[in-house]
């Protein structure tokens, strides 16, 4: 019996694995489940990231309600669309109207005051006039309370001076010139009085182109 060769044992793995199905099938739920996980981690390699660490919005599920227990809208509440404000149904306030600002009392302006006359003025005429010559006259007229010299001054487009005189005083000083002569008071003229300087002059206009009594124009030109 010892010299005979020994026959060889069948392999026992396939028939374990025949007797034992439920080895197949945990198996084949380990493979699913690696799968499952290789296909997540693919997914999820070729999914962007989100920028800046936002999180993706998540999107709320459909809510079942009862249709009986909705409350119905009423007639007097409309729909409000966005950007819509709701329609007033009464009348608007009524606002009060505006009232313009009042105007202040109107500005008061000064009295313009009448410009006073000269201390000693002068108002020239001609007295007489010919062919040759005239005589001229200018009205020494003193506004003040007291008494003033005065010097006048006439100035003629050519021509020459005759003579000149003060009537009813003391003669002052006659500086003739070139078309031109000035007179200087020999008495002061009295308070609110007047005194007449006259002058006979040649071959000249009646009207001078100047005529001033201490420095103001004479009046009757």
């Amino acid at each position: 019996m010892s010299g005979m060769p020994r026959a060889p044992r069948p392999s026992r793995g396939p028939v374990a694995i025949a007797s034992s199905p439920w080895i197949v099938v945990l198996a084949g739920v380990v493979v699913m489940v690696v799968l499952v996980f290789v296909a997540l981690g693919a997914y999820r390699g070729r999914s962007p990231a989100p920028d800046d660490g936002a999180v993706p919005p998540v999107v709320p599920l459909p809510q079942v309600t009862d249709p009986a227990a909705a409350p119905t809208p009423s007639r007097s509440s409309a729909a409000l669309l966005p950007g819509l404000s709701p329609r007033a149904t009464g009348s608007p306030p009524s606002t009060p109207a505006s009232r313009p600002p009042s105007a202040g009392p109107p500005a008061t302006r000064p009295p313009t005051r009448a410009p006073e006359p000269p201390a000693v003025g002068g108002r020239y005429r001609v007295v007489q006039s010919w062919d040759s010559g005239f005589i001229g006259e200018v009205l020494i007229v003193n506004a003040t309370r007291e008494s003033r010299d005065w010097t006048a001054r006439l100035d003629y487009a050519g021509g020459r001076l005759v003579t000149s005189w003060v009537e009813g005083v003391p003669q002052g000083t006659a500086r003739p010139g070139d078309g031109s002569f000035t007179y200087t008071s020999g008495v002061d003229v009295p308070a609110g009085g007047s005194v007449a300087l006259r002058f006979e002059w040649q071959r000249a206009s009646t009207t001078p182109r100047e005529c001033t009594v201490d420095g103001v124009r004479c009046s009757g030109l």
